[in-house]
């Protein structure tokens, strides 16, 4: 049996098991009836709070959570760096309602996968949870520019002289299929390695390179012109 390609429909064995996680239930109320409409996307759980998301993401274990991050006891970053540690194979996207670029650089910074402005119209929203279950990643084209050019700051400043120099053909490998969004089993699978064994070849990268975590690798790779083809990632 091929691949999937993006735009077929998903079997059975593929629905999104989604969990929604907001204090606004009129929101949440709203956006699950719309959602359930979708034949890909079950919403299996929902959050009030950004503890009660911790707790409900570990029951239910969801591919990808929708994370408001202004919620009451804990917010939804702390919340969300929570989760991605505990939990990396849950893709969680982060609604907010203003453009606080910070915000949005702490989601990313802790984990998340996707932002999208509350404003944002449902086919976007739908469209953004099908992306992050395959494993991409999602930036709402407004806040595009800023997560960037902060990124490019820190890069730069973080950027050893002799760069991708110091890289062995493998690592630059690796570090082409994380800018690509794939996870640690996902690559291990895709070079017949031990998950363990790409974490060693990571942690080696990111000494090398002088970078924190797989975001940044990712921002290194993608600005050294390292997005692997179409044809590598099937």
């Amino acid at each position: 049996m091929g691949m999937m390609h993006a735009n077929d429909m998903p079997t059975d064995s593929k629905i999104i098991h989604l969990m929604l996680a907001d204090d606004h239930s009129l929101f949440r109320d709203l956006l699950g009836r719309v959602l359930q409409m979708e034949k890909d996307i079950k919403v299996v759980c929902e959050a009030t709070d950004g503890l009660d998301a911790v707790n409900k993401a570990r029951q239910n274990k969801p591919d990808v959570i929708l994370m408001d991050i202004n919620m009451p006891i804990i917010d939804g970053l702390a919340a969300t760096r929570q989760i991605a540690e505990e939990l990396p194979q849950t893709s969680i996207i982060v609604l907010t309602m203003y453009r606080h670029n910070h915000q949005v650089l702490q989601a990313m910074k802790v984990g998340a996968k996707g932002y999208l402005l509350k404003n944002a119209k449902t086919a976007e929203v739908i469209s953004a949870i099908r992306t992050v279950a395959s494993g991409g990643v999602l930036i709402e084209p407004s806040l595009a520019g800023a997560v960037v050019n902060e990124y490019v700051r820190l890069s730069n400043v973080a950027e050893p002289a002799n760069g991708l120099s110091v890289l062995t053909e493998r690592e630059i490998e690796i570090i082409r299929y994380v800018a690509a969004g794939m996870s640690n089993r996902e690559i291990a699978d895709k070079l017949s390695y031990s998950e363990k064994t790409v974490k060693n070849y990571l942690s080696n990268i990111f000494s090398k390179l002088g970078i924190r975590d797989r975001t940044q690798a990712a921002i290194y790779g993608l600005r050294n012109g390292l997005i692997p083809n179409e044809d590598a990632l099937r």
